[in-house]
């Protein structure tokens, strides 16, 4: 059964289009179906960080309208392919995405991919309920910023409200995801420490970014980290994110916190 995940934060540029493409490149090469979705109308930046900005024909809002059909939008990636995406329009605003042309565009996505995983547009407005709408599963990007984090506190209000899910009595399975983490400048209480961000959201970590020059190269050249680096860093990161999305239990490695957050990962799934 397909599994609909939505890739939210509350603030722009916490690194929500790179994990889209890094998780969603991360489980295709799992082998399983694969569709990312970009939200974002107006922008399009997915396209750009799996470098298939030259193939767009036709995006999602043709898709919604009726003026192309599913298959003519979709671009399968040249070096995996089980990964596709479904790129934004730039020409359009956020006005051209309805609501019942953004619930048939995935009843049709979910008859063919393993896993359907939407990039969000930030803040709170229309594009981000819609691409929260049909989720499955969110996964709420943060750097360890109090701006940041609080931004995600809302967007997680706004998770268990306005899903589909939500709606029908259920709840929607969350995961927090931190990006640019730097152990050394956390020690320096210049951010946030991990323990503090799970502190103020409450949502169990699935996977810490660390802040490398690796990802910004992968975004540089269009291939995700987990395909152009996959021994670095942040490419193991995301691969071990990606293998707890499938329910896989996998330690959670990271430098100088190891022992507290551990006690705190089985404080959170205890309660």
């Amino acid at each position: 059964m397909a599994k609909v995940i939505v890739v939210t934060s509350g603030k722009g540029g916490v690194g929500k289009t790179t994990t889209t493409a890094t998780l969603g490149a991360a489980l295709a090469q799992t082998g399983q179906n694969v569709a990312v979705v970009d939200f974002d109308v107006g922008l399009r930046n997915l396209d750009l960080m799996m470098g298939a900005e030259r193939r767009v024909v036709y995006d999602l809002i043709n898709v919604i309208n009726g003026s192309a059909k599913l298959p003519q939008a979709l671009i399968r990636d040249k070096r995996l392919e089980t990964l596709h995406l479904l790129p934004a329009s730039q020409t359009r605003d956020k006005s051209a995405l309805t609501e019942k042309g953004v619930a048939r565009v995935m009843k049709e996505l979910e008859e063919q991919f393993d896993w359907i995983i939407c990039d969000s547009p930030a803040g709170i407005e229309r594009g981000a309920i819609l691409a929260m709408r049909h989720a499955d599963i969110a996964v709420i990007v943060t750097n360890p910023e109090i701006s940041s984090v609080r931004d995600s506190d809302r967007i997680i209000g706004m998770l268990d409200a306005k899903t589909q899910k939500a709606e029908d009595g259920g709840d929607i399975e969350k995961h927090l995801l931190i990006s640019r983490y730097d152990p050394a400048r956390s020690a320096r209480n210049e951010m946030l420490s991990i323990d503090d961000v799970l502190d103020i959201l409450s949502v169990p970590l699935i996977g810490v970014i660390p802040e490398s020059e690796e990802v910004l190269r992968a975004s540089n050249l269009g291939s995700p980290v987990t395909m152009s680096n996959p021994d670095s860093a942040p490419a193991r990161a995301y691969f071990d994110a990606a293998r707890r999305l499938t329910g896989e239990s996998v330690p959670m490695s990271i430098p100088e916190e190891r022992r507290n957050l551990f006690g705190k990962l089985f404080g959170r799934r205890a309660a």
